[in-house]
This record gives structure tokens, C-alpha cells and sequence, in this order.
């Protein structure tokens, strides 16, 4: 009897083998390359949400991109500056050179500018606070230092 149930068993064991329950369509003889967990113990494995991953990185583009900008705005915003302060630098550097010096500017020094009654300019080696009985000329127009270049900085301005 015992051979009978060796024999039934067997082929009820090869029936079970051959007939898999489970749909082919649904098995792969490669399971690691699935795009999901493919048994119980398996790590879980979310899809990658496409436009989230383009809508974060479109946004860190903009922001990084707008940053850039205004780091070159800035940067234009100073040399616009800079060439308004070198052209002041070059009229008031013009009315000096025009006006009369009884003496040789020495580079460095600060040196005024006043508008005499005739309207001729003169550069004067004394401040206008520092006149002993008020300021002698029609009136005060700016204090300048000589820089390296013979260019005038101007350090104070009169009223026009």
C-alpha cells in the first residue's frame, strides 16, 4: 500500500508542477529588474513623480538664475557710480585747472575753489572757515584734494 500512495502522490506532485496557478503574463524569470517589490521582505519602491522632480529643479533654475542677476545689477549699479564719481571728478578737475593758482598744487594736499567778484575762479590754499574776516571772495564752490592720477577728489562741496 505503501508504494500505491509513493506512486499517487508523485504524480499529484508533477500535476501541481505543471499546472502553475499563476498567470505567465504576471511571472518573471528575472524578478530584481521589476519596478516594484516583488515579494513580502522586498524594500518598497515608489515611482518617481516626473513633474515634481522638472518642477523642483525648474524652480531651483529660476531662483539660481535670478540670484545671478542680481548679482550683475548690482554690479552695474556700482560702476554706474563709480563712472558718475570719476565724471564729476573730471568738471571739477576742468574748473581748477581753468581757474588761477598763484602756487604748484602737490599731490595729496586739499586745496579750495573760490568764484571771484569778476567770475574768474581762483585756488586758494585756505579753507573758508579758516578766512581771518570772512571769506574774501563772491563765494565758495568746492574743496578738493590732488589724487595720484591729477585728478581733483572733491571732499566738500559750496552752495550753489
Amino acid at each position: 500500500m505503501k508504494k500505491k500512495r509513493d506512486k499517487t502522490s508523485n504524480q499529484s506532485e508533477e500535476n501541481r508542477r505543471k499546472h502553475n496557478p499563476i498567470d505567465k503574463d504576471k511571472i518573471t524569470e528575472n524578478p530584481h529588474n521589476l519596478p516594484y517589490a516583488h515579494n513580502v521582505g522586498s524594500a518598497v519602491i515608489f515611482p518617481d513623480d516626473k513633474d515634481r522632480i522638472k518642477s523642483n529643479a525648474m524652480s531651483a533654475m529660476v531662483e539660481q538664475t535670478n540670484m545671478q542677476m542680481k548679482q550683475i545689477y548690482d554690479q552695474m549699479e556700482l560702476l554706474v557710480q563709480q563712472a558718475n564719481d570719476l565724471k564729476k571728478r573730471v568738471e571739477i578737475s576742468e574748473d581748477i585747472y581753468s581757474a588761477e593758482m598763484g602756487f604748484k598744487p602737490l599731490t595729496g594736499h586739499t586745496y579750495h575753489l573760490y568764484e571771484k567778484e569778476d567770475g574768474k575762479n581762483v585756488l586758494s590754499m585756505i579753507a573758508p572757515e579758516e578766512w581771518p574776516n570772512g571769506n574774501k571772495y563772491k563765494r565758495f564752490i568746492a574743496s578738493a584734494r590732488l589724487m595720484g592720477d591729477h585728478s581733483w577728489e572733491i571732499l566738500k562741496k559750496g552752495e550753489n
